[in-house]
């Protein structure tokens, strides 16, 4: 009897238009095979993982040409209708839908990718089919580490992660990735009382990452050029590990995200504001608009320490005074301080949008992965977290271009120097410290080509030093001057802020002897400004439907009031008073950047090239000190760090 071969052929139709899409492209459409990718690489070892489930879709190839010439890319066959492979084709069809297949197949494992030894007709079927997933025996084939080869080195930390917990279905693109995604799920343990110790992970992994990527899938994640496991790791890092939730709320998070991730498909508009653009005054429209909602907006302010021991967290409580003085009539505002830096905020969080608030500030950078998270299932709150580095669609950013005053610091330590040697005191390596030490040396040096700048990091991991002997390691090496906090408001927090000379007390300590100079924070200018443009309808309240959301970024200068520079004049040489004032200006008329090359970094290297000027991006992503600096930057990676989503980058 005539074997019905309408599967083969819609089968072979699809697999013939994926092999036609890669020779129009002059690109071989065939299979790839595992002989021509091991090709000039040196396999160390051969692991046997025995028979183990294996994703069909992490199934790239096979293991011989020969085979390989029967399969396009998508393993779907190619073969004339009439051959004898696609009659057995077909009958492995029949079998699968009758009783399925049931027999192992034998595979080679290479980083992450399995290649088809026996059982390749099986693989094309089951991925007709469209199976998850197939068992397999495995032999893991382990390449030698280079340490020059990113995909080698995130192998071996995959390598670590699935022998811990024997996932092998999902794959980062960045390293420490999978080390992240352990501290994550290390504790974790079903509800279910069923699931054995042994099999937590992999009960993790179908439960959750599995509906994790339909619904992503579903919802068109598979568009974006990052892999799954890497929006799944920012899911997880934004919203924890929940079972209990209905699936209508799962994708609903996942749509969320989507819209974030959706910056890496290079559509998304990122307006990045860095002079004030904000309206202030109400439009005809705009008044009967609002006409008939003039209750006061409820305004939240979340701190992760407060203003008695912080002199940065005093600084933006300065600016909700001048808010709630400034607008008395409109806002009403609430504060909380001495939030956790993790997932433990969420909770705060969340009961401030519960007590009515409208607009919630974070005023720490650390608190940004609660923000989020709260902001993601508030979307009628607006959220705005104090941070430089990143832009999102559901959390407003907003910064202040600190290294312009502290340019300025440099002029005046630079000139006032009589040893031409100068300190900076710095907590750690984060990108506005890193920017903010480079302005302030081309600014000495601007002055005082000789003068040298020595850094005291007061954080280090496995040391820490106070402020009083890093003041003494620095005045032992000749130093006269020293840069540390940026913020003057109230001598209690520190007596060790902006530019001052050091002298030796009584008690063979060094503490400062003439302050002259320091950056000021005017926070009241921003949240003024923001808050009056919500007033007038210039910045939505809530940002509702994310088809319509904007991404903003607010990165302001000395030009907008948000910064500020203070200096002693009566201590400050007249010439150098008149060099601030013209630099100022030039600042606030944006005809001055600081960083326009040529400039070369403490290694001697071309940084940036003569008549080029660095931008936003580039400044916010440092990693190199400026020539005249004595020091190091820290292994940051070793920091926790508030850059570690995919979901925001620097724009």
């Amino acid at each position: 009897m005539a074997i019905d071969m309408i599967e083969y052929l819609n089968a072979r139709k699809m697999g013939i238009k994926e092999y036609s899409h890669y020779v129009s492209q002059g690109r071989n459409g065939y299979l790839p095979f595992l002989d021509g990718v091991l090709e000039n690489i040196d396999i160390v070892s051969e692991v046997d993982l025995g028979i183990v489930d294996i994703p069909l879709r992490k199934v790239k190839g096979t293991y011989a040409y020969l085979r390989s010439i029967s399969f396009a890319r998508n393993y779907m066959p190619i073969m004339d209708v009439n051959s004898e492979f696609a009659v057995k084709w077909q009958q492995v069809y029949s079998i699968q839908c009758k009783a399925g297949l049931a027999d192992p197949i034998k595979v080679y494992e290479y980083l992450n990718w399995y290649y088809v030894i026996e059982g390749n007709k099986r693989v094309s079927v089951l991925k007709y089919v469209d199976v998850y997933s197939y068992p397999a025996k495995v032999t893991r084939l382990i390449p030698k580490y280079d340490e020059n080869n990113k995909d080698i080195r995130i192998y071996y930390e995959f390598m670590d992660f699935y022998k811990k917990t024997g996932i092998n279905d999902i794959w980062m693109s960045n390293e420490k990735s999978f080390s992240e995604l352990w501290e994550i799920i290390k504790d974790y343990k079903p509800k279910s009382r069923f699931v054995e110790e042994a099999e937590r992970f992999k009960y993790f992994s179908s439960a959750f990452y599995y509906n994790f990527r339909k619904a992503f899938y579903d919802l068109g994640g598979d568009e974006l050029p990052i892999t799954t496991g890497d929006a799944f790791l920012d899911f997880l890092k934004i919203h924890g590990i929940e079972e209990e939730f209905s699936e209508d709320e799962f994708k609903d998070r996942i749509w969320r995200l989507l819209s974030e991730l959706r910056y890496y498909s290079g559509q998304e508009a990122v307006d990045i504001q860095q002079v004030p653009k904000l309206k202030t005054q109400k439009s005809f429209i705009g008044k009967i608009t609002n006409w008939g909602h003039a209750e006061k907006l409820k305004i939240g302010f979340a701190h992760s320490s407060n203003s008695k021991t912080s002199s940065w967290v005093y600084s933006h409580e300065l600016g909700r005074k001048h808010l709630e003085h400034t607008l008395s009539d409109g806002v009403e505002t609430v504060t909380v301080s001495d939030l956790p830096e993790s997932s433990d905020a969420v909770p705060i969080l969340q009961k401030m949008v519960d007590d009515g608030c409208n607009i919630i500030f974070t005023t720490s950078p650390a608190l940004l992965k609660p923000t989020l998270k709260v902001a993601m299932d508030n979307p009628g709150c607006n959220f705005l977290n104090c941070s430089f580095l990143h832009s999102f669609k559901h959390v407003n950013t907003y910064f202040g271009r600190i290294h312009e005053p502290r340019f300025l610091s440099g002029i005046i330590a630079g000139a006032m120097s009589r040893t031409s040697k100068l300190g900076y005191i710095a907590p750690i390596p984060e990108v506005d410290i890193l920017s903010g030490i480079n302005a302030f040396t081309l600014g000495a040096r601007m002055v005082n080509p000789g003068a040298e700048l020595n850094i005291k990091w007061l954080e280090l991991i496995g040391e820490e030093i106070d402020t009083a002997q890093a003041t003494r390691e620095l005045a032992e090496l000749g130093i006269d001057i020293i840069c540390h906090h940026n913020t003057l408001v109230d001598r209690s927090f520190s007596k060790e802020y902006g530019v001052y000379t050091i002298k030796e007390n009584a008690d063979g300590n060094y503490e400062p002897e003439n302050y002259l100079a320091v950056p000021i924070w005017n926070w009241g200018i921003f949240y003024e400004k923001y808050i009056r443009s919500i007033q007038a309808g210039g910045t939505r309240l809530g940002v509702g439907n994310l088809d319509v959301g904007r991404v903003r970024n607010y990165w302001w200068g000395l030009d907008s009031g948000l910064l500020d520079f203070f200096y002693a004049k009566s201590k400050v040489p007249p010439e150098t008073s008149r060099l601030i004032e013209l630099i100022k200006t030039a600042f606030i008329s944006r005809s001055f950047n600081v960083f326009e090359g040529p400039i070369y970094d403490n290694k001697g290297e071309l940084i940036v090239g003569e008549g080029d000027e660095l931008l936003r991006e580039a400044i916010l992503s440092m990693d190199w000190l400026v020539n005249g600096i004595t020091g190091e930057i820290p292994d940051k990676s070793k920091y926790g760090t508030i850059s570690d989503l995919s979901t925001g980058k620097i724009v």
